[in-house]
C-alpha cells in the first residue's frame, strides 16, 4: 500500500494544505514545507514530486538531521577519490543524483552556516562542485526543503541565512497539527484502524467503543498522524475479540510499573548532562503544594525557561543539557507557552 493513499482528512486547514500542494506541483520553483514531527512533510515532498513534470525522474531524500556536520557537504555535492581520508572512490551527491528530479531535503534548519553557503550557491547557480574537485557540474533538480524549526526566527537570529530562506521559499506549505485537524482524529483513526484489521486477516472491522472515540478525540496528540497510527494499531493488535469494539487503547507504551528508574539528576550532571535547576524550582515549599499536577507543571516551566536563557535559546544545547531529546524540549515549550523575547 503505498504511502500517498495517508493523505486521509476532511478539515479545512488539511485540504487547504493539500490544495496548495497541488497548485505548486506544477512549478519548478523551490517549496518549504514547514510542520511538527509526524505531520507529513515527507508525504506533501512526495506529492509534490508525483505531480510535477519531473514524476519520472528520481526523487531523492537526504534528511540533514541523520549525518554528522562533516559529511554533509559530502552527502550533498559528492567527492572525488583521495579528497579525503576514506574517501578511496568517486562519488556523486544527492544534487547529481536528483538531476532531472526532485530532490527533498528533510530537517534543513540542521545545516551549518558552511553548509547553507554552498548550498545557496547551488539553488541560486544550478552548479555543483565536488570535494576536491574545481571543476563545477550543472545539475536540473527542484528542491524541496522542509523543516520543524521557524525559519524566520532563526534567521532573524543569525543561525540561518536569509538569503537562502528567500530562495527556498517561493512557497511554504505549513502543515497544521492534527489537534488543529478539527474532525480528521476519528477519520485518521478508522482508516488506520481498518488497515490494521485488515492486516491482522480480521472478516470485520468492529470500529472503536464510544469511550475510546472520545479519549481519541481528548488526547493532544504531540506525535501527530504518525503517534496516532501507533496507537491505534497497537490498541487494535492486542484487542483479543476481533468481533467487538476496540474497548481498551494505550497511549504511552511506555506506562509500565516495570521500567527502569531515570537515572539521578547528581549521575547525570557528573557525566556532562542535566542542567542546574531553576532558582524556583529549588525554593519548593511543599507546604503550598494544593494541586500536584499543577506545581508539577509550573517547576517544570521554570527549569525550562532557566535553562533556555541560560543557553541563549539555542534548543538543541538546551535539549541536551536538560537530558531531554530535541522532540522533547519543543513540547515542553509549546506546552507552556514559552516564547523567546
Amino acid at each position: 500500500m503505498e504511502r500517498e493513499n495517508q493523505f486521509v482528512g476532511q478539515s479545512l486547514a488539511f485540504l487547504d494544505a493539500v490544495e496548495r500542494t497541488s497548485r505548486a506541483a506544477a512549478l519548478q520553483r523551490p517549496v518549504l514545507v514547514i510542520g511538527e514531527r509526524g505531520t507529513g512533510k515527507e508525504l506533501i515532498a512526495e506529492r509534490l514530486h508525483r505531480l510535477s513534470p519531473r514524476w519520472g525522474e528520481p526523487l531523492v531524500t537526504m534528511n540533514c538531521a541523520a549525518l554528522p556536520e562533516t559529511l554533509i557537504e559530502a552527502e550533498l555535492f559528492g567527492h572525488e577519490a583521495g579528497a579525503f581520508t576514506g574517501a578511496t572512490r568517486v562519488r556523486e551527491g544527492r544534487f547529481e543524483e536528483a538531476d532531472g528530479g526532485t530532490l527533498f531535503l528533510d530537517e534543513l534548519g540542521t545545516l551549518s552556516m558552511a553548509a547553507q553557503e554552498r548550498l545557496l550557491r547551488a539553488v541560486e547557480y544550478g552548479e555543483v562542485t565536488r570535494i576536491g574537485s574545481s571543476r563545477p557540474m550543472r545539475v536540473d533538480c527542484r528542491i524541496v526543503a522542509a523543516t520543524n524549526e521557524n525559519l524566520p526566527a532563526m534567521a532573524e537570529r543569525g543561525d540561518f541565512r536569509a538569503d537562502l530562506l528567500d530562495r527556498l521559499s517561493f512557497e511554504v506549505i505549513t502543515l497544521p497539527p492534527l489537534r488543529a485537524r478539527e474532525g480528521d482524529i476519528a477519520v485518521l483513526a478508522d482508516y488506520f484502524g481498518r488497515r490494521m484489521a485488515a492486516e491482522l486477516e480480521w472478516e470485520t472491522w468492529p470500529g472503536y467503543a464510544d469511550h475510546v472515540t472520545q479519549q481519541l478525540e481528548d488526547h493532544p496528540w504531540p506525535g501527530n498522524v504518525r503517534e496516532l497510527r501507533n496507537v491505534v494499531e497497537r490498541a487494535i493488535y492486542r484487542w483479543d475479540d476481533a468481533q467487538s469494539p476496540i474497548g481498551h487503547i494505550v497511549f504511552d507504551p511506555f506506562d509500565s510499573p516495570w521500567m527502569p528508574a531515570a537515572a539521578p539528576a547528581q549521575k547525570r550532571q557528573a557525566s556532562g548532562e542535566g542542567a542546574a535547576p531553576a532558582p524556583a524550582a529549588q525554593r519548593l515549599d511543599f507546604d503550598d503544594v494544593a494541586d500536584l499536577r499543577g506545581a508539577v507543571d509550573m517547576h517544570e516551566r521554570a527549569i525550562v525557561e532557566h535553562a533556555l536563557g541560560k543557553h541563549r535559546w539555542n534548543q538543541r544545547q538546551t535539549a541536551k543539557a536538560l537530558g531531554l531529546s530535541y522532540d522533547q524540549l519543543r513540547h515542553c515549550i509549546k506546552k507552556h507557552g514559552l516564547m523567546e523575547e
